[in-house]
């Protein structure tokens, strides 16, 4: 079956839903989901949105804290333009009718979280802000004949014409197999923290968008930047994700003897940035201790954090005792696609938005809460430019690569998911990296998926970007944010230098940005 549309979104998260909801206003849209709108690391964020609202806040406050948070490895001009263009989003959103929590006075609400200077976190429903995003977003979508919204459709190979553009895309149902021909192809497919085995991400992030992007030829980098969150409920395993608002609201990392862990650790303290409390909490668990955060001293936790409150009784959590058992898992990446602020990436007409994508503004370790903001607002100038300059797609003739048998895999998907958490987790060692990274395979030559089922395509997609993680970490020789090498405990000389993954080959460079985008000499306009 094959369908031609000027638009097509992969991906069913904020990113997505935020493009979708601006383009469908004049062109015709395609929104694609492996799963349902449910199923996303979008709709299970328990933080919230950080953006400069209050009149107290600055604009250079956030941007600094982004910086530092990031250990200054960021391209600095979309960094200004996420804290100045996600405030007036942000705002705009508030301004429609977004339900965010206010408080009896009413004035809005605005929460504290790690690594922040200010107050200025936006959150609704306490900490269910991810899940009121998306029911939002999809109860305000346009009335348009011109969207479309397709679930349980599993993308495994992006199309690219004879003029090295992304002409399209193809995809697996549970009745077959789909085509779709477009004037842009646009990747919101989100983070890859399924690649481990103790993860706050939902068990179907597997990066492949990361993959299709790569496989397709395009430019990834910063792969070896994955965020470790520190506070994971951990009962026989991880079990959810327990918001840092909750450390916000007064909560403290504790051991087993009640004893605080961050004191003397960071001048921050128990709101250090990520990498700081997530690698505290390994040492601490490496040693064989257990770790809790203390939320005695917090009153009206139900309601307050509902969700997370839910989450413990599901697992026989009594918070009545007020501790929460914990580990810290795989949260975000960094990395991505390379992507400018309006998602451009080094194959013309394939864009990347959120997640998925790299615009430099998380540097080594991203901020909390600035990935909702991320999505919004680069969703939002993304779909601002191609509704200014978008124009038709004229040449759908396939370009026609030999395509070789897909390799059986080296794990199972299991295996994989141990191996990367031992290996390419919050510390890592050159040895190991090199074996793990000897094992996975690291092709990009096109593979002939038309006989492989979505598991098996899936189970590829995970070799491949965790290739591309576990040979970034080799590579950067240094410790920096999420980085931690064990041989290599201080940062060097590696600040703003990024490694840079195309077609098989590895490039460190001093910008994240050296590709143009071909001119499109198209008459027809959008």
């Amino acid at each position: 079956m094959n369908i031609q549309t000027d638009i097509v979104i992969l991906g069913g998260g904020i990113a997505a839903l935020q493009a979708a909801r601006k383009l469908s206003t004049r062109f015709s849209v395609h929104v694609l989901t492996k799963a349902n709108f449910t199923i996303s690391s979008s709709y299970k964020a328990q933080g919230g949105i950080a953006a400069v609202i209050s009149a107290d806040d600055q604009f250079h406050s956030h941007i600094n804290d982004t910086f530092i948070a990031g250990e200054h490895h960021h391209y600095e001009e979309n960094v200004r333009t996420l804290v100045a263009q996600g405030s007036r989003y942000v705002k705009q959103l508030l301004q429609e009718g977004f339900p965010a929590d206010y408080l009896e006075n009413g004035q809005l609400s605005l929460g504290l979280e790690g690594a922040h200077s200010q107050k200025r976190i936006v959150h609704a429903g306490g900490d269910a802000t991810g899940k009121h995003l998306i029911d939002y977003y999809i109860a305000h979508l346009p009335p348009s004949p011109r969207m479309t919204l397709h679930t349980y459709e599993f993308a495994y190979e992006l199309i690219l014409n004879t003029r090295g553009e992304c002409c399209g895309v193809r995809v697996k149902t549970a009745q077959g197999q789909k085509t779709y021909y477009a004037s842009y192809v646009i990747l919101a497919t989100g983070g890859a923290g399924a690649l481990y085995s103790c993860t706050s991400n939902h068990a179907h992030s597997f990066g492949d968008g990361v993959a299709l992007a790569y496989l397709a030829g395009a430019e990834v980098t910063d792969m070896e930047f994955v965020q470790f969150h520190p506070s994971l409920l951990y009962v026989n395993g991880a079990c959810g994700l327990v918001s840092e608002a909750v450390r916000g609201a007064g909560g403290r990392f504790v051991d087993e003897n009640n004893k605080p862990i961050m004191e003397g650790k960071h001048p921050l303290g128990d709101l250090a940035p990520r990498h700081i409390t997530a690698y505290e909490m390994y040492q601490m668990r490496a040693a064989g201790k257990e770790v809790f955060l203390d939320i005695s001293m917090i009153d009206n936790f139900e309601q307050k954090f509902p969700t997370i409150t839910k989450l413990c009784q599901q697992h026989g959590v009594d918070i009545g005792i007020g501790k929460i058992p914990i580990a810290p898992g795989s949260h975000f990446l960094m990395g991505g696609v390379v992507a400018t602020a309006q998602g451009e990436t080094s194959i013309p007409r394939l864009l990347a938005i959120g997640e998925v994508a790299c615009t430099g503004v998380h540097g080594a370790n991203r901020l909390a809460s600035n990935s909702l903001l991320e999505a919004i607002t680069f969703g939002q100038l993304m779909a601002e430019h191609l509704l200014q300059t978008g124009t038709k797609q004229q040449h759908f003739n396939e370009a026609l690569p030999l395509k070789k048998a897909m390799p059986s895999p080296s794990f199972t998907k299991q295996e994989l998911q141990k191996a990367m958490l031992q290996t390419a987790g919050i510390v890592r060692h050159a040895e190991a990296l090199e074996t793990l990274s000897l094992q996975l395979s690291n092709t990009w030559q096109p593979v002939d998926f038309s006989n492989a089922t979505q598991a098996q395509i899936e189970l590829y997609f995970m070799h491949v970007t965790a290739s591309l993680i576990v040979r970034g970490a080799l590579l950067r020789t240094e410790s920096r944010g999420a980085h931690i090498r064990q041989e290599y405990e201080q940062q060097t000389d590696w600040s703003k230098k990024w490694i840079v993954f195309q077609r098989g080959n590895v490039n460190v460079r001093n910008t994240l940005y050296e590709y143009n985008q071909i001119e499109i000499n198209a008459s027809t306009v959008l």
